[in-house]
């Protein structure tokens, strides 16, 4: 996944809960999805990066806070935070006969992950939400076409 950067301009403007002129995309694939949040009749308002979840990172040991890809309630009630990565960047590191620095930034990168997912699963719990990362497999899932 290649990453690009950009504002998103909703057309249904009532459904974001935030500051509709500071909306960033951060990938293609979270444009794609905003695009869907927007334009889908059953999500009745959605933000993005509005949501803030303390979390200690087990990497260092100190306290960090966790923006969220995205706030979605859908017209049955029902409310997620979704995390939008790849696949890839889901699943632990295999194992490598050689330290790499290659792989110890992957290593870091998916304790520093799992410690915000840990910490966003937990807040979603608390409120009767339900936290999801979307990979590329949910995302096709949905009917959403991903971009590269």
């Amino acid at each position: 996944m290649k990453y690009y950067s950009g504002s998103f301009k909703p057309k249904n403007r009532g459904k974001y809960q935030g500051d509709v002129s500071a909306i960033k995309y951060r990938s293609l694939w979270e444009r794609q999805v905003f695009r869907w949040c927007d334009e889908n009749a059953s999500v009745v308002r959605w933000n993005s990066e509005e949501v803030v979840i303390p979390y200690r990172c087990r990497t260092d040991g100190k306290a960090h806070r966790y923006f969220v890809d995205l706030f979605i309630e859908f017209a049955d009630g029902k409310r997620y935070l979704i995390e939008i990565k790849p696949k890839s960047q889901t699943v632990e590191p295999k194992p490598r006969s050689r330290k790499t620095k290659k792989y110890i930034r992957e290593v870091m990168t998916y304790v520093k992950n799992t410690s915000k997912w840990e910490a966003a699963t937990e807040y979603s719990a608390d409120r009767g939400w339900v936290f999801q990362i979307w990979h590329e497999d949910i995302i096709k899932s949905l009917g959403i076409k991903l971009l590269t």
